[in-house]
């Protein structure tokens, strides 16, 4: 039996369920559109698709650093509720995916989803989301990673709020234990003060030249003079990059102190330069649209079903 686009499309507007899936499943069964579906639902795919289109903008930020201290990840995974979040199957699935991700070379999240799964070799990562989708009946989702990997510096991770937000530092150096420590401090300036970037240097050049016609616009607006906007425009890009950059933010432990003069002090002291070279901040459901919903029609829905 000749498996046409036609027959595998049908099939996957009906269930919901991954092409190639369905083309198994019509393999499986010689053509037979309804005993494919059987085949699906039996596998759990069918069932687990039909939710593929809730918002999954729940879950939990997870961090992994392997045990020589060289490679590490920050990821997201999601689902739809608070509830399923806190299952045991699903933190453990968030946590496996998190050292997968680090000890593994894949460098994109489909990527991964085709490699065998870290826990259970006889599986694919997909598989085993897909099992679990099946099992805990919501829309699980793995978002985005962000690998790290260093020869002779330090990482350092945090995770704030049990998953909410998750931080991983990169620092280089020569006084391992020192870098951990200040590690430490600033991942939790990271989780606290959200910088965007680590130096001035790193603000792409379209940003700034938004920002300043945005305080251009601002100063002209509030009648200010002509003659005296320029001034002011560079007065607030200044002020911007102390909010966006960590360098330039003010340490939260002492609002006296930039991280740069914290920086600084700390290099004098463990007698090596110390350097940042990358961070994370990833925050859960950050820039996913959830859904609101009134909580009495949902139950008034569930009542008519």
């Amino acid at each position: 039996m000749v498996i046409t686009a036609k027959m595998v499309s049908e099939l996957r507007e009906r269930t919901g369920a991954g092409m190639m899936d369905c083309k198994k499943a019509l393999t499986q069964a010689d053509g037979d559109i309804e005993k494919a579906i059987e085949i699906l639902r039996e596998k759990g795919l069918a069932s687990a698709a039909k939710k593929a289109g809730r918002i999954a903008a729940e879950g939990l930020i997870q961090t992994y650093i392997s045990e020589d201290g060289k490679n590490g990840t920050v990821i997201e995974v999601n689902c739809e509720t608070d509830f399923v979040a806190k299952n045991d199957d699903f933190v453990n699935l968030s946590k496996n995916l998190a050292k997968q991700v680090a000890l593994s070379k894949t460098s994109n999240i489909d990527e991964l989803l085709e490699e065998k799964y870290i826990d259970d070799n006889s599986l694919a990562v997909k598989d085993a989301i897909t099992a679990l989708i099946a099992k805990l009946g919501e829309n699980i989702k793995l978002r985005r990673f962000e690998k790290f990997h260093t020869e002779n510096g330090a990482l350092v991770d945090y995770i704030h709020g049990g998953g909410r937000i998750g931080i991983m530092v990169q620092l280089e150096g020569q006084n391992k234990e020192g870098l951990l420590e200040v590690g430490k401090e600033l991942a939790l300036q990271i989780a606290a003060a959200n910088p965007l970037f680590i130096n001035k240097e790193d603000v792409p050049e379209e940003m700034l030249s938004k920002e300043r016609e945005i305080y251009r616009q601002q100063a002209l607006n509030e009648g200010k003079p002509e003659k005296i906007v320029d001034k002011m425009v560079e007065g607030r890009i200044q002020k911007y990059y102390k909010d966006v950059c960590l360098i330039e933010q003010l340490w939260i432990r002492d609002q006296d102190m930039t991280i740069k003069k914290y920086l600084e002090n700390k290099s004098k002291e463990l007698g090596t330069e110390i350097k940042v070279v990358k961070f994370t901040r990833f925050e859960k459901g950050e820039g996913i649209e959830k859904k609101e919903e009134n909580f009495a029609e949902e139950v008034a829905k569930q009542i008519k079903c």
